[in-house]
């Protein structure tokens, strides 16, 4: 299934406008290792200066650190949310369900996705590999995101907090309403978007896809 071209392309721009986000792949996969991250390990994986690194991570007045000073969280997080990807490798957290479905493509390592429906608090559990949704149940569930246009300061409040799933679309309608700009869309639909969106990136992991 190809994905919507304005989708991913109007969620390039959007990414393209948080404050040093190549950094997030990166702290994907270093996060996925089950332990917190020296911000020195993560400037020497990105390939930047340790000063470069620590002045993106100023702009996120969310990202997460231990008591060492260790990111734990940014966009992908040790502490757990809501949605939660479980992998081989162990279990890593996403700030919004998007977050958790790209961390298959990320990792290239297939898993399972649970999240909760914030109306009905309906479970949500979601089968994926780096190549696509194997199975959703409940099977009507969607999943909500917004894609603000212009600089993005807070990513957690202005994008993830708003990335939610929810067990169907009339569970998913009031809630969406209440937030201007918020679209509603399949599980594949958003997996696919974000596929297609990290595949242009470059981010796609190869090697371990299972």
């Amino acid at each position: 299934m190809m994905a919507n071209e304005t989708d991913v392309q109007r969620s390039m721009a959007t990414i393209r406008n948080i404050e040093g986000f190549p950094l997030f792949v990166h702290v994907t996969r270093l996060l996925a290792l089950g332990q917190p991250v020296p911000v020195a390990r993560l400037a020497q994986t990105a390939g930047w200066t340790v000063e470069e690194v620590e002045a993106a991570l100023a702009r996120h007045p969310a990202v997460e650190r231990d008591e060492e000073g260790r990111l734990v969280g940014l966009g992908a997080t040790l502490r757990p949310t809501a949605h939660r990807f479980t992998f081989s490798g162990g279990t890593l957290y996403g700030w919004c369900v998007s977050d958790a479905l790209m961390f298959p493509v990320l990792l290239g390592q297939g898993g399972t996705v649970t999240s909760s429906c914030p109306v009905t608090e309906t479970p949500i559990l979601i089968e994926v590999s780096p190549d696509g949704i194997l199975s959703v149940d409940p099977p009507e569930a969607v999943v909500s995101r917004v894609r603000p246009e212009g600089p993005v300061d807070d990513v957690r409040t202005s994008i993830c907090n708003l990335g939610n799933a929810f067990a169907s679309r009339t569970a998913a309608a009031p809630w969406a309403a209440a937030y201007p700009g918020v679209e509603v869309s399949t599980v594949a639909d958003d997996f696919e978007v974000h596929r297609q969106l990290l595949i242009e990136l470059g981010w796609a992991q190869e090697g371990l896809r299972s």
